[in-house]
């Protein structure tokens, strides 16, 4: 009996399905890319739940003719290649014919599309790989594509979607890898009514600074350089433009998004001793290569790439950094301009007046051992001095040998020669290492305590336990803080606003991704409002589809980190104990909320060992 039987096309369809949409942003992926490989100048894009709902793409392209608006959806129709050798020649986006049957397979779409020469263009509806209508419409030149529905006959991809949130980032970090490799094309991206995106034909540089704001495109510099393996150019940033999270970083290559690791440790190596190595530098680079020398057929994501000549792009992306960091003066130089500074002289060697010798007089009558009398313990004195003198010039004199003319400490035994020092409070308990540590007594041994992650778990615990009674109180700014934000940080920072009100801040939107601060918790004085929101932002973008709870709790982390004491900072003995004291009320005085230790312990016996 035989067994092996071919798939039906909307099974075949639909596992395909399964790696070539994976989400509501793989759907946008595929769309916008054909309305751009169709030379369209506007493209509109319009999302509701975070495309769950519906998903609209929206050109002036070219459009399809009615027998290519129906051959569209078939497996492996394409008008990109007609032959295996034009893999190795591609310049356009999309290449396989994948993508609209697939997205036929597990979604109900409608295709309304009109070339310009046709007076009518095609209505087309497919649902689930089957075609339930096509008819005449009278339309615009171009495409419409409508998506609704997505995975509704594969429920078990849809359960596995992420929340609404964590879609629409996905969605708005696809929108950009396309919109900053043609700003020649005027885009629109909008979601439930509210516009996020509004980009208007421009140039590389403009359309950053539009997608990403002003600040960021006012902190980068050009770089260019053209071989005969690869031309370089696009923008790199300022060592002071790095960030620890957060930071843009994109690279291109014939028009098309990838990533590529290799490439990216290319232009760290360019900021080796500028930065931090925890920090990241943005940038955005385009590289131009021959079609015939990289391989673009491996995922069909088409997000990663292999090339021909790896190592040698690679060396060329160093350079060309690090001359874009030594044309531009990146690196810190010294400053010769010398005007309205003040005149400092120049030294005369022909001046040979010496400055006379400071004079410095000295009590040789004075005891510090003596009960205050400068003269009745002269002698004694001088017999302290001389002795300590012997010991400090003949190491075979013996310091036990002489009698102690020094008073007896109160506790101490007669003949000790324990020598204390003068402290402003001799009952202190703890003492500060270089404004970083705390160190105190402990039975096992010396506790050394990190002063900076012990007030992050005390504020941490505060902040949690005061949300849970009520919310925390506001202090309003005198002066409201404005802070601009991308549209993916505008859509996070709209789901988070509710936890934020609770956490004491107000933040309103002035529109066009500029926002107000106007006031912050209580007690976050000198704490920068517009960092630590950014700081928030990142965080709950990192987190994606957290629960509330778990949420509040990193969020209180953020402001945590933000608002304790610096390492670094001096503290008196009673802030010592106060810190102390507070630390071991929390509930894990060890370890800091992300599991940092806090505390230390030097035990006795390696003290023991270290004078053995």
């Amino acid at each position: 009996m035989d067994i092996i039987h071919l798939l039906p096309d909307s099974v075949a369809n639909q596992i395909a399905a399964g790696e070539v949409i994976q989400r509501p942003a793989s759907v946008i992926k595929e769309l916008v890319e054909n309305a751009v490989d169709a030379g369209a100048e506007h493209i509109d894009i319009v999302i509701v739940d975070a495309g769950r709902t519906s998903i609209q793409v929206v050109d002036d392209g070219k459009g399809m003719s009615e027998t290519d608006a129906r051959l569209a959806f078939e497996r492996h129709a394409t008008s990109k290649i007609r032959q295996a050798s034009d893999l190795f020649a591609l310049t356009t986006m999309g290449f396989r014919g994948e993508a609209l049957p697939s997205i036929a397979a597990v979604s109900q779409v409608q295709l309304t599309t009109r070339t310009a020469d046709e007076d009518l263009g095609t209505c087309l509806m497919i649902e689930g790989s089957k075609v339930v209508s096509q008819e005449p419409a009278a339309c615009a030149v171009g495409s419409s594509f409508v998506i609704r529905n997505l995975f509704f006959n594969t429920p078990a991809r849809r359960k596995f979607l992420k929340t609404n949130q964590t879609e629409l980032n996905n969605i708005i970090a696809e929108v950009e890898r396309i919109v900053l490799v043609h700003p020649e094309t005027a885009f629109t991206l909008t979601s439930n009514g509210t516009t996020l995106m509004n980009l208007n034909s421009s140039n590389y540089k403009q359309r950053i600074g539009n997608v990403f704001g002003q600040k960021v495109a006012s902190a980068l510099l050009d770089v260019f350089v053209e071989t005969p393996i690869v031309k370089l150019q696009g923008l790199v940033g300022k060592p002071e433009s790095a960030r620890r999270r957060g930071a843009q970083q994109f690279f291109f290559v014939n028009s098309r998004y990838m990533r590529h690791p290799y490439f990216h440790k290319a232009v760290q190596e360019a900021f080796t001793s500028l930065v931090p190595s925890e920090e990241q530098v943005p940038y955005f680079l385009y590289l131009t290569v021959n079609p015939e020398e990289i391989d673009v057929n491996i995922h069909p994501t088409k997000t990663e790439i292999k090339f021909e000549n790896e190592q040698a792009i690679w060396q060329i992306i160093t350079a060309a950094v690090r001359e874009a960091l030594g044309r531009f003066n990146a690196v810190p130089t010294i400053d010769f301009d010398t005007e309205g500074r003040p005149e400092i002289p120049v030294f005369d060697p022909s001046y040979n007046k010496v400055a006379p010798r400071p004079q410095v007089q000295i009590d040789t009558n004075f005891n510090p051992f003596g009960n205050g009398s400068s003269s009745g313990n002269s002698s004694a004195y001088q017999t302290e001095r001389g002795r300590f003198a012997t010991q400090m010039f003949n190491p075979e004199y013996d310091l036990s040998d002489e009698p102690s003319a020094l008073p007896e400490a109160k506790g101490t035994p007669a003949g000790d020669q324990t020598f204390l020092f003068p402290q402003e409070d001799t009952s202190t308990e703890h003492y500060q290492f270089k404004g970083q540590y705390i160190m105190t007594a402990a039975h096992s041994g010396l506790m050394i305590i990190d002063q900076h992650r012990a007030h992050v778990r005390v504020l941490h615990d505060r902040y949690i336990s005061e949300l849970s009674k009520s919310p925390l109180p506001s202090q309003r700014l005198l002066f409201p803080d404005l802070i601009t934000l991308t549209a993916a940080e505008s859509a996070t920072l709209q789901s988070i606003n509710g936890i934020l009100e609770r956490l004491g801040f107000e933040i309103t939107s002035l529109g066009g991704g500029s926002w107000n601060i106007t006031a912050t918790p209580a007690g976050m004085e000198g704490v920068d409002p517009q960092r630590l929101v950014a700081d928030l932002i990142a965080e709950a973008a990192e987190r994606g589809g957290s629960p509330s709870d778990q949420l509040i709790s990193k969020l209180a982390l953020v402001m945590a980190r933000s608002a304790a004491i610096p390492a670094g900072q001096v503290l008196s003995a009673k802030e010592m104990q106060e810190l102390v004291n507070q630390l071991f009320a929390t509930s894990n005085p060890n370890l800091t909320p992300n599991g940092q230790p806090i505390i230390a312990i030097l035990p006795q016996e390696s003290i023991d060992k270290m004078f053995g």
